[in-house]
């Protein structure tokens, strides 16, 4: 009950933020279009902990900043690389075991590799990240990183 009680707020405070405006029918159509969502998902079993991780939520907050300051470093890392006349690429893959135990802190992990430039996920499971890298350090960089311990710390299996 309490996933389906956030996911409501969550989606109703989605649809305001995207409405923008207040009159009384956009707000009871929002309630509407997020109580119809809701029990869409619940008919189809996928609001749980896993579907709807908004238990995630306070740590999350901490994890995407970072994450974004990440994702501007390696874009710039790459920019410079791409406008370097040499084009000094090295491009390599390497395996690695992460440290999440959950399926949500897997997935944040490998979306997080592939969201930072230079990096793609290519391959995950919780044996085994395969990781290509643009440069031997990028794909170095993703094996026993700051980013898996931050994630091991936002899904909460400090």
């Amino acid at each position: 009950m309490f996933h389906s009680v956030s996911l409501f707020v969550s989606l109703y405070l989605f649809w305001l933020l995207l409405s923008g405006f207040f009159t009384p029918f956009l707000l009871s159509a929002g309630v509407g279009c997020a109580l119809a969502v809701v029990w869409f998902a619940r008919r189809m079993d996928v609001v749980d902990a896993e579907g709807h991780p908004i238990h995630l939520g306070p740590r999350a907050l901490l994890y995407w900043p970072w994450l974004l300051k990440e994702i501007v470093k390696s874009s710039w890392d790459v920019s410079k690389i791409i406008l370097h006349p040499g084009l000094p690429i090295s491009p390599t893959l390497v395996r690695f075991k992460p440290s999440q135990m959950t399926d949500v802190g897997l997935v944040l992990h490998a979306n997080s590799i592939t969201l930072t430039p230079g990096t793609i996920t290519i391959e995950a499971n919780a044996q085994e990240f395969f990781v290509h890298g643009l440069t031997r350090a990028s794909a170095q960089g993703v094996i026993d990183s700051e980013m898996d311990r931050r994630v091991t710390a936002c899904e909460g299996k400090v």
